[in-house]
């Protein structure tokens, strides 16, 4: 593959830099990032750890202020794959101002398909979403399993992906849909449970369990969805939805555990029992048999080494990491 023009949205994000730094592998690429904030140092990127990124352009934009300088670049570009990774994210706080969400992860993309979709040189647009979608999982979960969001930011995203869809049916828009579950590993916002973790630990700071955190996640490292997305992009069918998930899922309580477990902590001094959030659904553990037979995916980094990656990254940076928040800040 050689000369092949990629844009990402998002990929400011954790699990948007980590495909970048993927696609950074392969020469041919030539990638235009985008973001709605300030390209971020190699703490959190890992591309930036590279020597040579003349194939890379990163551009800050914000979806919602900045959609027609976007549509401008994206015309001037002509990019033949377009991968999307920019969502408002976080599900608690969705119920706080939920038209933050849906204006950020609906209305915005709606102006996208419907520029693009009368465009001709787009070949692929992969849109990351959400398992949540699909609310509470029971049972084997697979891509024909109906939407039953919880949240105001699951329901944002169910409502995305049903636009998409339609503008597939009725325009041939080319759109491949993932929905990885739990992603986890270095470089994740300082928020996310494991990292989190690790840096509450150090901080000798409680850890919350929300709801004694017997929610059932599905955790998968990002290296592995990137593998994943990478391949759905470059031989997956057009207008299908693929998973991209492990096959068993573990409680935030036993992950937790694990950490404190690796790290010589004592658990039940680690940590502190509290109400569970709103609209907080019980499990999510879906099925990815249509990934491994499309395309032979399935995760392969354990997740106790995915924790020793994450555990070394905040101790080595940690002088760092201690000067930054670990709290979700909401920007509308």
């Amino acid at each position: 593959m050689s000369n092949r023009k990629i844009f990402v949205l998002g990929a400011n994000s954790f699990s948007g830099q980590d495909f970048v730094d993927l696609l950074l592998d392969n020469p041919g690429n030539s990638v235009t990032g985008v973001s709605r904030s300030e390209e971020r140092s190699s703490l959190f990127l890992k591309y930036r750890l590279r020597d040579e990124l003349s194939s890379y352009n990163y551009l800050q934009m914000d979806m919602n202020l900045d959609m027609p300088r976007l549509l401008e670049q994206l015309d001037e570009e002509r990019p033949s794959w377009i991968v999307n990774y920019a969502a408002q994210s976080e599900v608690g706080p969705s119920w706080e101002n939920p038209e933050h969400w849906f204006q950020t992860n609906t209305v915005a993309f709606a102006k996208l398909v419907n520029h693009l979709s009368r465009r001709d040189y787009v070949e692929r647009f992969v849109q990351i979403s959400s398992a949540e979608a699909y609310g509470s999982c029971t049972g084997v979960v697979t891509e024909d399993q109906p939407d039953n969001p919880s949240t105001p930011y699951a329901a944002s995203r169910s409502a995305t992906d049903m636009l998409f869809a339609a503008y597939h049916r009725q325009f041939g828009f080319p759109i491949l849909t993932v929905r990885p579950t739990n992603v986890f590993g270095a470089r994740q916002q300082l928020f996310k449970i494991i990292p989190r973790t690790a840096i509450y630990l150090r901080q000798n700071r409680k850890i919350q369990l929300h709801g004694g955190g017997m929610a059932v996640k599905s955790f998968v490292h990002i290296r592995d969805v990137s593998r994943g997305v990478l391949s759905i992009l470059e031989a997956g069918s057009i207008g299908e939805k693929y998973h991209l998930s492990p096959s068993s899922g573990i409680s935030v309580r036993a992950a937790v555990e694990m950490i404190c477990n690796m790290s010589n902590r004592d658990f039940a001094d680690a940590v502190e029992i509290v109400d569970d959030r709103p609209g907080q659904d019980a499990r999510y553990v879906i099925d990815s048999t249509k990934a491994f037979k499309a395309f032979g995916w399935r995760p392969e980094i354990l997740m106790e080494t995915g924790i020793e990656e994450v555990l070394s990254w905040v101790n080595d940076n940690w002088q760092e990491i201690a000067q930054q928040s670990s709290d979700y800040n909401h920007k509308p």
